[in-house]
């Protein structure tokens, strides 16, 4: 007896703080946050007064880490790395494994911290965040610092197959991502701000491991360490301790943003009345993918719903039409995710042998842009089936990368 009640006991515990666990986790916008801290290895990254970029960054996504794991209880932290070790064998594959982490992870926010140098000029001060795009600067691929700094972990866009692919992956990402990207981006900059350091800004950049991770994400820039003054306080613990503060900050300010956000929506959609019936229409659901992550975009909201209740006419009025009298229009196309291989500006056979061993499986998708032909495979309900789907796509084509589609449509806007 005194075994069953101890058992009883054990269980009603666990319950109660799985439930405090979950609602602490309901309390935030976002469940995991994956930190990447930038190069390790045989990847030092920049290298002043006998300090590596690895090394700063390491300490740095440590503290950050930490601070979150204590200060909002329920978010699950993942690392990249923890230790100072790389990757992968070459700089490809090892950005590759960094997102490869995230996506496993199920990430809702992707956050890699790396630092700046400008060689040929060491006055240069000050952080900036990126995101994935492109500028005219990097279209004309002009040296200033920044690309300088970066230039191995930049997308190759002198091909012009790989730059289509890339455009039209950008042009996605605006659909899906783009706006929580940069929003987490100024949050991390505002912070810094308020900090007192110098801040360069949010800028775009081809960024291979912003274009391989599939959700928010950012890259942070915390300081130049061509600048002695910066890199004494990177390399101090102070300072450390300072950056890795203001980035928790901004993570809280994001995670608030996402969460009213979502509240904003569903409230939306529960206030929206329904013309036939005069009652109000059940609340929408975020838009989930199949890890139940929230996919929609802060300002997506449906468009209230126009009309009068039924029965309600004035005497000009035509009596409403039956059901079978009204025009049925067509069913919308739902939206769908699929993995695209290919861009053209014309027409390709599906049995080319550009499609290798995939001949015959591809289809073709309109879209947007100099390159309207897409060849994509297959066809699924959420983006993280598609993701996975990717992977193996990604051996035969590895620039492949998922999209949204509505039939044979992309969705990019």
């Amino acid at each position: 007896m005194r075994t069953r009640l101890l058992l009883s006991l054990v269980f009603a515990i666990a319950a109660v703080l799985t439930n405090a666990v979950a609602a602490k986790n309901i309390a935030h916008g976002v469940g995991v946050v994956v930190i990447d801290a930038g190069h390790g290895g045989k990847f030092p990254g920049a290298h002043y007064g006998g300090v590596y970029e690895k090394d700063i960054t390491l300490k740095v996504a440590l503290k950050l880490g930490k601070l979150i794991e204590e200060g909002m209880p329920g978010v699950k932290v993942v690392y990249t790395r923890t230790t100072d070790k790389a990757l992968g064998a070459d700089l490809a594959t090892d950005l590759q494994a960094r997102a490869d982490i995230a996506n496993n992870a199920g990430g809702d926010l992707f956050l890699s911290i790396h630092a700046n140098a400008a060689p040929r000029a060491t006055a240069v001060k000050g952080v900036e965040t990126l995101i994935m795009g492109e500028t005219p600067k990097e279209q004309r691929y002009n040296e200033n610092a920044l690309y300088e700094s970066n230039r191995e972990d930049l997308i190759d866009m002198s091909d012009e197959r790989t730059a289509a692919i890339v455009r039209a992956y950008i042009q996605n990402l605006q659909f899906t991502y783009g706006e929580y990207s940069m929003a987490i981006a100024r949050c991390i900059q505002t912070s810094y701000t308020k900090a007192g350091r110098n801040s360069r800004g949010v800028k775009r950049q081809l960024l291979r491991v912003l274009y391989a991770t599939d959700m928010p994400g950012a890259l942070t820039e915390i300081g130049f360490m061509s600048n002695a003054q910066e890199l004494a306080y990177m390399k101090s613990d102070k300072g450390q301790n300072e950056i890795a503060a203001s980035i928790y900050r901004a993570v809280k300010e994001y995670s608030s943003y996402v969460l009213e956000t979502r509240r904003a929506e569903e409230d939306a959609a529960a206030s929206e009345t329904n013309p036939a019936t005069g009652k109000s229409a059940p609340a929408e659901s975020p838009r989930t993918d199949a890890s139940g992550k929230n996919t929609a975009k802060p300002s997506e909201k449906k468009p209230a719903t126009a009309g009068k209740a039924a029965g309600e006419t004035s005497a000009k009025s035509p009596a409403p039409a039956t059901v079978s009298e009204k025009k049925r229009e067509p069913a919308a196309e739902p939206l769908r995710y699929t993995v695209q291989v290919l861009a053209s500006d014309k027409p390709v056979s599906v049995n080319a042998s550009n499609f290798r061993s995939y001949r015959g499986k591809v289809r073709q998708c309109t879209g947007e842009g100099r390159f309207p032909y897409k060849y994509c495979v297959g066809e699924y309900k959420s983006r993280s089936e598609a993701q996975r789907a990717a992977g193996s796509v990604r051996k035969t084509f590895p620039d492949a990368f998922v999209v949204a589609c509505r039939g044979t449509q992309i969705v990019t806007k």
